[in-house]
C-alpha cells in the first residue's frame, strides 16, 4: 500500500514538472527580441557608357569676321586750342552743346600786357622812323656798311611790331566752321597751356560709325568690304568700309602736340563706315560694334568644330552610317566659333561623331 502511494505521487510530480517546463519554454520564447528581417539589396545596374553626340553634315552661309568696338563720330570735327602759353582765359562765349557759326568768337585770352608793350614799341618806332629819314638824307655821306646796318636795324624793329601784333591776335579763338560744341574742357579764368584742347566743334549732320584699329587688326581689311554695325539701342545696320585710318607714326601712338601732351583724336585716326541708313536717335559718341566680313560663302558644307579631329598633319572626322564608324580625311576651309567649312571629304546628309 505504501508503494502505490509513492508511485502515484511521483507520476503527479513528473506531470507537474513537464507542464512547468512547457510553460517556461513558451514564456521564454515570448521574451526574446524578434529577429530582424533580412535586408533586400537592390540589384546593381552596370554603368552606362555615354554615347558621343552625332551631328548631321549640313550646308549654311559661313562668314569670317573681324569685330571691333567703336563709336559714332562726325566726319567733320576739329579740336580747338590756343598757341599762346601761360595766359588766363579772359572771355568764354560758348557752352557744351551750343550751336556756333563759322567765325564766331569762342573765347579770348588776357593779353593786356602784350597790348601795352605794343603801344610802347609803336611810339619808339615812330622815333626810329624820324631817325631813319635823317639817315637816308645822309646816305651819301655815310660809309656804305654803316648805312646797310642802319637799314637792317630799322627793318628788325618794324618786323618786331608785326610779330607782336600776331601774338596778340592769337588770343582770339574762333569757330572754323558752323557746327556744335560737343566737348568743352576749360572755364573762364583758367590758366591756358599752349596746344591743350579747349573745345571740340563737330558737324553733327555728318555722323558715321568708326573704330580705332591697330595695324595688326587692319591686316586684310580694305575699302569696300561689307560691314555689319550693331549700334547701341538702335539695332544692326549694314554698310561698307569707307576709309582706313592714317598710318600711325613709328612711336606707335597718335603723335603729340609737341609739348608732351597726347594729340586729340581726329576723324582720320579711325576706320570709318559708310552706313546704308542712319537710325534715329543716334548721336556723336554712341557706342557700337563693327563686324567686318572678311570672307563669306553661301551653301558651304559645314560641321561643328567638336566633330573635327587631327593627329599631326592629318585632319579627319568619324563618319557613322549603317556599317558603323569609319575615319574620313577632310580638307578644311573657313573656321568660325560655331562652324567649320569642309571643302572635301563630306557630303550633306552624312553624320559625324563629336568628341
Amino acid at each position: 500500500m505504501f508503494t502505490k502511494w509513492l508511485t502515484g505521487r511521483s507520476c503527479k510530480t513528473a506531470a507537474v514538472l513537464v507542464i512547468g517546463a512547457s510553460l517556461l519554454m513558451t514564456t521564454g520564447c515570448s521574451l526574446l527580441p524578434d529577429e530582424d528581417n533580412e535586408e533586400v539589396l537592390p540589384a546593381i545596374a552596370p554603368p552606362q557608357i555615354s554615347k558621343k553626340p552625332e551631328y548631321e553634315v549640313t550646308t549654311a552661309t559661313i562668314e569670317t569676321k573681324k569685330t571691333t568696338i567703336g563709336k559714332m563720330i562726325s566726319l567733320k570735327e576739329e579740336t580747338l586750342y590756343y598757341t599762346l602759353d601761360g595766359k588766363r582765359l579772359k572771355e568764354l562765349n560758348i557752352k557744351a552743346g551750343q550751336k556756333v557759326t563759322k567765325g564766331q568768337v569762342i573765347g579770348s585770352l588776357d593779353v593786356d600786357d602784350l597790348r601795352k608793350q605794343l603801344r610802347t614799341d609803336k611810339l619808339q618806332f615812330s622815333r626810329d622812323e624820324l631817325q631813319m629819314k635823317d639817315t637816308l638824307r645822309k646816305k651819301d655821306e655815310m660809309d656804305p656798311v654803316d648805312f646797310e646796318l642802319a637799314k637792317i636795324a630799322f627793318e628788325e624793329k618794324r618786323q618786331h611790331l608785326v610779330d607782336s601784333q600776331e601774338e596778340i591776335d592769337k588770343a582770339l579763338l574762333t569757330a572754323p566752321f558752323t557746327g556744335t560744341v560737343v566737348a568743352l574742357n576749360v572755364m573762364k579764368g583758367d590758366l591756358i597751356k599752349a596746344y591743350d584742347p579747349v573745345c571740340i566743334i563737330a558737324d553733327t549732320s555728318q555722323l558715321t560709325a568708326a573704330a580705332i584699329m591697330t595695324n595688326d587688326d587692319l591686316q586684310g581689311v580694305s575699302v569696300g568690304m561689307p560691314v555689319v554695325v550693331d549700334i547701341n539701342n538702335a539695332g544692326e545696320v549694314k554698310g561698307t568700309v569707307a576709309q582706313l585710318p592714317v598710318q600711325k607714326d613709328d612711336n606707335g601712338g597718335n603723335g603729340g602736340s609737341g609739348n608732351g601732351t597726347q594729340r586729340p583724336e581726329r576723324p582720320e585716326d579711325f576706320l570709318t563706315v559708310k552706313l546704308g541708313s542712319m537710325p534715329k536717335g543716334v548721336t556723336r559718341g554712341t557706342p557700337l560694334s563693327i563686324s567686318i566680313i572678311m570672307n563669306r560663302k553661301e551653301n558651304a558644307v559645314v560641321i561643328p568644330p567638336s566633330a573635327l579631329r587631327s593627329i599631326g598633319s592629318r585632319t579627319y572626322v568619324q563618319v557613322v552610317d549603317d556599317q558603323g564608324k569609319r575615319e574620313v580625311d577632310v580638307q578644311v576651309g573657313q573656321t568660325t566659333a560655331t562652324q567649320v567649312e569642309i571643302l572635301q571629304g563630306l557630303q550633306p546628309g552624312q553624320k559625324v561623331v563629336g568628341r
